[in-house]
């Protein structure tokens, strides 16, 4: 592969979804397996797009380990800066399809997780100043040493365009609200894009609404901030304007991974230069193709696919 357009940082693991739909997981009899994590789907969806992409983050020495490699291969995304934490296992993550719109997840990476054990000799440096795109996820600060390496990252880049943060909030990785919103708040002064659902800005900026939510982000000198707002579409703005774009009804399947293809899509139309109504119109649509289908990798939607759905809207 030639040099990357795209570099996500972070998350990595195995899912694993439950073949029998709307019951616990106790009640689960079968298990698909898929390649997961917020960072690693995201760079998945943005090749499925056509985009050159790679990920920064590390697997186990086991079985797992090596099928995150091959599945990342198998999908287009280079797995050249996988980097392996010898004393750790690649983490597992079970969902119950129980509400299918918002599975409940079991994560296992105790007793840490590798891609939270980044240090700077892990990454790619040359890149990291250089690459189009840099997506970074405010999971990737919730613990030593990924916090210091991922700041130590963006503090090199120097708030380049286009450096992306997923706020990526999962409460159960934080001791408390406070903690979240002091690092993650770091990482808002050197990006230049963040996108986020309700809760995920509340905890970021310290509201819920949309356009405050908004208006606090680009204060911070952000060039674009987008906020999911859920059944009610998406809100993107900028220091010219904000706009609201519908969704795209489907018939959830699995609400899982439908947000790390809107940031494939996201990423993919930064990257096109397109303007922040046509990234929200066609993110919208690749999410709402993933949360109609089971699993999150191999789910991700191709652009034929994210343009007929556009089409019949």
């Amino acid at each position: 592969m030639t040099a990357p357009e795209i570099l996500t940082v972070g998350r990595v693991g195995v899912d694993l979804y439950p073949e029998q739909s709307g019951v616990p997981l106790a009640q689960v009899r079968t298990f698909a397996k898929s390649l997961g994590g917020t960072a690693t789907n995201v760079a998945v969806a943005a090749a499925r797009l056509g985009r050159r992409s790679a990920v920064l983050t590390k697997v186990g020495p086991d079985g797992f380990g090596d099928y995150v490699r091959q599945a990342l291969t198998g999908f287009g995304v280079s797995p050249d800066h996988v980097g392996t934490a010898q004393d750790l296992l690649t983490p597992v993550v079970f969902c119950a399809l129980d509400p299918p719109a918002d599975p409940p997840l079991l994560f296992y990476r105790l007793p840490t997780a590798p891609d939270l054990t980044l240090t700077e000799s892990d990454v790619p440096w040359q890149l990291v100043e250089q690459v189009p795109l840099l997506w970074v996820t405010g999971t990737g600060v919730s613990a030593e040493p990924a916090r210091s390496t991922q700041r130590a990252m963006l503090a090199r880049r120097g708030r380049r365009t286009h450096t992306v943060l997923d706020l990526d909030h999962r409460p159960r990785f934080w001791s408390d609200v406070d903690s979240a919103r002091r690092e993650i708040g770091w990482l808002l002064d050197h990006v230049t894009v963040a996108v986020g659902n309700r809760t995920e800005v509340e905890v970021a900026v310290g509201t819920a609404d949309p356009d405050e939510a908004a208006a606090r982000l680009l204060d911070r000198g952000l060039s674009l901030a987008v906020v999911k707002k859920g059944a009610e579409g998406v809100l993107v703005a900028t220091p010219e304007g904000s706009w609201t774009v519908p969704p795209c009804p489907v018939e959830v399947v699995c609400g899982l991974g439908a947000g790390d293809a809107f940031g494939g899509a996201l990423a993919h139309g930064l990257l096109a230069g397109w303007p922040p109504v046509r990234i929200a119109e066609y993110a919208n649509a690749a999410g709402a193709l993933v949360a109609s289908r089971l699993a999150c990798a191999d789910a991700m939607p191709t652009p034929a696919e994210i343009d007929e759905l556009l089409e019949r809207k």
